[in-house]
């Protein structure tokens, strides 16, 4: 991408206060997905490669700081200030289940075979509820040191990770006995971290650094100096071979993985970036911002005769133009764009 190109990304409105999460699902037989979380209490569904509004989950009634869909999409998930996490239908908009904490519910993260959802926040307990038991009293990881930022799964669901919002490094547990096995050290908190679609790596952002460690063995793999305090940053998934990150100074920078160098700069949002993360297919990226909008990006040329394309359960994929998406199969709303909509009903 040549570096003075001005980027014109697709705009996405309907959020009236900052965005502070995304989550892409898998590429589906409907396509893909994109969900949002923000400080409205609204979290909304989008279709992943238009950017176009879907539907609305309403039923929080603070702040919602974590959102993530299952594997086919049918389910979202969200933690919110209102000491909650909510199990909603993503077909129809639905509250399934809500599982009531005693703080605030900073992230929360669906099992690699859905049957799980792990939860973590200000109350420092990493829960695991059982979904196909939605009523039984949830699992109880270890205590964790600090308040919980961030959580995902790992290793086929036998891992779960997590980070602090008031210390540095990121923990790995044990499932099976809930004790922590490893711990990635970081001199700053860790308000980011992605595990790679095919399984091989740990994207970790804290402070003014970038992180690449090996999610198998753990080592650090490696770490570049980022221009500004950042806050989110996303490994390219189908090579591997860019990521971005973003934070404070409210752009969007790609950079080379294998040398850290800086391929492009984009400039739009008004306000600090709390969240990048690339499309499934690796050919367009989202950005959230405080600035209530999230962005999507084109990410450029993803040539590389050497690499195979991997999906987001690890296998050879096909590329999105060959995937269907069947956006009449959700019967959230009326078909239409969410830039054109100012008041959107209830999903």
């Amino acid at each position: 991408m040549d570096k003075k190109r001005v980027a014109v990304p697709l705009v996405c409105h309907g959020h009236s206060r900052p965005v502070v999460d995304l989550f892409y699902s898998p590429v589906t037989s409907d396509g893909y997905f994109l969900i949002s979380a923000s400080k409205d209490s609204n979290p909304m569904l989008r279709n992943g490669e238009t950017g176009d509004w879907i539907g609305t989950f309403e039923g929080h009634k603070g702040a919602v700081w974590s959102c993530c869909l299952d594997t086919n999409a049918f389910r979202a998930a969200t933690g919110s200030a209102d000491f909650s996490a909510k199990i909603w239908d993503a077909i129809t908009g639905d509250v399934l289940h809500s599982f009531e904490h005693k703080h605030i519910v900073r992230a929360c993260a669906f099992s690699e075979d859905t049957n799980f959802l792990l939860t973590g926040g200000v109350e420092k307990i990493l829960r695991i509820y059982d979904l196909n038991r939605p009523d039984a009293p949830p699992r109880e990881v270890d205590k964790s040191p600090g308040s919980v930022r961030t959580v995902t799964w790992l290793h086929s669901d036998q891992t779960i990770l997590s980070s602090c919002i008031d210390m540095g490094g990121v923990r790995l547990w044990d499932v099976r006995t809930g004790k922590v096995v490893q711990t990635l050290e970081t001199k700053s908190s860790v308000t980011s971290a992605e595990v790679s679609q095919d399984g091989r790596y740990i994207t970790t952002a804290d402070g003014f650094s970038v992180k690449f460690w090996d999610a198998n063995h753990f080592g650090l793999v490696k770490s570049y100096n980022m221009p500004c305090t950042v806050e989110s940053a996303s490994l390219e998934p189908k090579y591997g071979l860019k990521f971005v990150a973003a934070g404070e100074d409210m752009w969007i920078r790609v950079f080379d993985f294998h040398t850290g160098e800086e391929i492009a700069c984009n400039k739009g949002h008004h306000g600090p970036v709390h969240c990048v993360r690339f499309a499934p297919g690796g050919e367009t990226y989202a950005s959230g911002s405080e600035d209530g909008t999230i962005r999507i990006w084109q990410t450029g040329p993803l040539t590389n005769d050497d690499c195979e394309p991997v999906a987001a359960n690890g296998r050879v994929k096909v590329s999105a133009d060959e995937v269907s998406r069947k956006i009449e199969g959700f019967h959230i709303t009326d078909e239409g764009d969410s830039r054109e909509k100012e008041e959107v009903e209830n999903a």
